[in-house]
């Protein structure tokens, strides 16, 4: 090899092998907030590509495809950047050979489940329900995402690991059964119905909401009180729906998450990667309107309305933002199977 192809190879290399390993890895995944959704939402917010996920200092698109169709639904989109590896729309977090709804495809082990084996603590949270697509990716193995109880069981009978140790989102009037309030309690989770109420002394919790209008970054933040208590780290999971069917909603959402992931950013420090993506875009786009004035928020669009919404996902790529120990990895052009090793790596596991 001659010298300096040689020296441009070792500076190449060099700064990866010397970062640093992260302690923690937060993952904060916006449900459809593809592109279209995130300029939207820096203009609705008077930030035109101002907002935090647009300044962090690593950005990067990820394609978002399936083991068979160029667009994803949430599930199989949660699997392949929980587990690295492609699955089948409406599989939870098994191998493309599952059959929606009919056939079981190998359970595929995920990263909050490779961190339960390592010891860390862990956490998933969302304003959906805890058993929607990309909450349920994080912790069960399941052939066909609408089977929540069968989903919510799995808390109890992790594949691998001991289980999640925080979950947090809406679903109580339909999930709390007696036998599950039961079953849980016998696990050691405190079973509560707003995160301002996990005590001081928690370490493991499920809390349940009766709907996702709650203060998502309240419980985030208590959320992380007793994650930080992992002396070997943690691992969690944020998950806002940004669908913009509801225009005004969805953009309403991302910028108040926009704000809990800047400010979690800020409480973590520099041991922590901080990941923000979505797991797939949607069919919203900005085709006019003057700067200086208000977005109009109009649903279903008319025909030459400023901005087009329709109801569907879209197949292109999505923003990915990081920053924090492993954050350099998220550059270019990648695929949504590789955020999983970006994520692995980032700890320094294989």
């Amino acid at each position: 090899m001659k010298p300096i192809i040689a020296l441009t190879l070792l500076f190449s290399v060099a700064p990866l092998a010397a970062e640093r390993k992260a302690k923690n890895v937060v993952l904060f995944i916006a449900d459809a907030a593809g592109m279209p959704v995130v300029s939207l939402a820096g203009i609705h917010a008077g930030k035109p590509q101002g907002l935090f996920i647009q300044r962090m200092p690593n950005i990067g698109l990820m394609e978002t495809s399936t083991a068979s169709n160029w667009v994803t639904d949430s599930a199989a989109a949660m699997t392949a950047i929980m587990t690295g590896a492609k699955t089948q729309n409406g599989v939870i977090s098994q191998s493309e050979a599952a059959v929606r709804g009919k056939t079981d495809g190998p359970p595929l082990k995920t990263l909050l489940e490779y961190a339960e084996e390592r010891g860390l603590m862990t956490g998933v949270m969302t304003n959906d329900a805890v058993t929607g697509a990309t909450a349920a990716a994080c912790y069960s193995h399941s052939n066909d995402r609408s089977k929540a109880v069968e989903i919510f069981a799995q808390v109890l009978k992790p594949s691998f690991g001991d289980g999640v140790d925080v979950l947090v989102g809406s679903g109580r009037k339909k999930l709390l059964t007696g036998d599950m309030e039961s079953g849980l309690r016998a696990k050691n989770y405190g079973v509560f119905d707003s995160a301002e109420k996990i005590p001081q002394d928690a370490r493991r919790a499920v809390v349940l909401y009766d709907s996702g209008d709650f203060d998502l970054g309240a419980a985030v933040s208590r959320t992380i009180d007793v994650l930080s208590k992992s002396r070997k780290g943690f691992f969690l999971m944020v998950e806002s729906d940004c669908h913009t069917d509801n225009l005004k909603r969805g953009l309403d959402r991302l910028v108040a998450f926009d704000k809990i992931i800047e400010a979690t950013a800020a409480r973590l420090g520099k041991d922590t990667l901080i990941i923000f993506g979505a797991d797939h875009s949607f069919d919203t786009r900005l085709r006019g309107g003057k700067k200086g004035e208000p977005l109009p928020m109009v649903t279903p669009t008319p025909p030459k309305s400023a901005i087009r919404v329709d109801d569907g996902h879209t197949g292109e790529e999505v923003l990915i933002s990081a920053q924090g120990p492993g954050a350099s990895r998220v550059r270019g052009l990648f695929k949504n199977t590789d955020l999983f090793q970006f994520m692995m790596a980032a700890y320094g596991w294989k």
